[in-house]
């Protein structure tokens, strides 16, 4: 099975002081394959922005033919 490692960056609701401030939460999780595109969505639905993908676990291009 092909796990993606994610960063992604999305903002705190629950620490807001003042309308102007805002505090950015960065987190880091192993997401497969299957659960990629969900996962993007639920990011880009909280206004967070993905930092950083790479291959954790399987073969790069196992889906693309290039073996």
């Amino acid at each position: 099975m092909r796990m993606f490692k994610i960063t992604a960056c999305v903002p705190s609701l629950t620490r807001i002081r003042t309308q102007r401030e805002l505090q950015n939460t960065y987190f880091t999780k192993l997401v497969a394959y299957d659960n990629w595109f969900q996962e993007q969505q639920r990011i880009m639905k909280m206004g967070g922005k993905i930092v950083k993908v790479h291959l954790a676990t399987g073969k790069v291009g196992a889906n693309a033919g290039l073996m």
